[in-house]
């Protein structure tokens, strides 16, 4: 059912780098969603009027506030491809986590508002009635519901959006509260016994922590967050993949929303090859890039000693040293300047987060002392730095 809407309701459904086919698949998302719960809330609405329902006829409020939040995700979805201009050159895709956020504190405030109905029912319970066409209306509920979530889940994985996302756990808790609902129905029609509250707490307490992760994991790109390593592995394995190009490292990723990225990096090209010759292969990486990879990519060349044996044998002994020292730290613009009386190592030191700045004194000391156990004259000049990389996916 998912890829048949998509099939013909997202033209070039598979270019889900273009903003235009993400914004479909966003508008698409949104009014299905709208479309459901407005669905859900005319057929509860009527059936709870007829029964005299108050729980139906609430529920069906709640489908309406649903309602809402898929105005609210087609809204950020659509200003979010908005093209760039003037005032934001890097455009308007950021504009999705907002709208996600939104979505995120309206499960929250849900949660609570079941929470305070719960406590309420457990101290003052209230008299059940069994009707068995609001279970047949809550069971058709949950059915649209559970779709919706898969529906919403899948289009938001293909596409990483955070709003599509954020509505799919949406919908998730709505499913989980109504079939708690349903649960306490009929175990008060087979034992008599009012659970409502109970039932009602734990789902509250879910709804919320769902409402929770869903924040925080907006909030990510919001604030920046480290690039993850598959990116990483992605976008250095590109560029190291060209002729002339030795290594790299200091890989930056800026998100501006899904599928717009700004990234630097440093390349390390031969010291002996003219500026002119390594400055055309990095021209030539930053424009198949964008083009290949969807990524603003800017970089910063850096001179690689190839030939001089001394300086490489050098270098070779520092990572020696490191990786006895801690496998996590590695180095990087290594640069050896001699003299008569002192030889001088200028390098950068890349260290793990942890590393505060005690430790990474402790550890420059140490390197210089085993260094000039191999010659007196080394003196280590050494510019400390963390990486930008996320930790890998459990």
């Amino acid at each position: 059912m998912t890829d048949f809407l998509v099939k013909h309701f997202v033209k070039d459904y598979t270019e889900i780098e273009r903003v235009s086919v993400r914004t479909a698949y966003g508008v698409l998302a949104s009014g299905i969603g709208i479309l459901c719960n407005m669905l859900l809330f005319v057929v509860k609405w009527t059936v709870g009027y007829y029964l005299h329902s108050i729980s139906v006829m609430a529920d069906a409020f709640n489908n309406l506030s649903d309602a809402g939040s898929s105005v609210i995700g087609l809204v950020g979805v659509k200003m979010a491809g908005k093209p760039a201009d003037r005032d934001h050159p890097f455009g308007h895709g950021r504009i999705e986590y907002i709208a996600a956020l939104i979505v995120a504190f309206l499960v929250m405030e849900v949660g609570f508002t079941f929470l305070k109905d719960a406590v309420e029912k457990i101290r003052r319970p209230e008299e059940l009635k069994f009707q068995a066409v609001s279970v047949v209306i809550l069971v058709l509920s949950v059915g649209v519901k559970l779709w919706l979530s898969f529906f919403n889940r899948k289009l938001g994985r293909r596409i990483d959006s955070k709003v599509m996302m954020a509505t799919a756990a949406d919908a998730m808790g709505d499913v989980i509260t109504t079939t708690a609902t349903i649960a306490s129905l009929l175990f008060f029609r087979i034992t008599g016994l009012n659970i409502d509250g109970i039932v009602g707490l734990g789902v509250s307490l879910v709804v919320m922590w769902a409402g929770i992760g869903i924040a925080k994991d907006t909030l990510k790109p919001l604030i920046g967050k480290a690039v993850e390593p598959e990116e990483y592995e992605r976008i250095t394995n590109f560029v190291e993949g060209y002729e002339g190009v030795l290594g790299s490292h200091d890989l930056i990723v800026h998100n501006y929303g899904p599928g717009r990225s700004m990234a630097s990096i440093h390349a390390e090209v031969p010291n002996d090859v003219e500026i002119e010759v390594s400055h055309e292969v990095i021209d030539k990486i930053e424009r198949e890039a964008l083009r290949q990879l969807g990524v603003l990519l800017v970089i910063h060349m850096d001179p690689v000693e190839t030939r001089d044996l001394r300086v490489i044998q050098v270098r070779g002994q520092v990572e020696q040293i490191l990786n006895a020292l801690d496998p996590a730290v590695s180095i990087h613009d290594f640069r050896m300047v001699s003299g008569e009386e002192k030889v001088n190592l200028i390098f950068d030191m890349e260290v793990p987060f942890e590393y505060d700045e005690k430790k990474q004194e402790e550890l420059k000391v140490t390197i210089g002392k085993l260094l000039q156990i191999t010659d007196h004259r080394y003196r280590c000049h050494i510019s400390t730095e963390r990486s930008y990389i996320g930790s890998a996916k459990e």
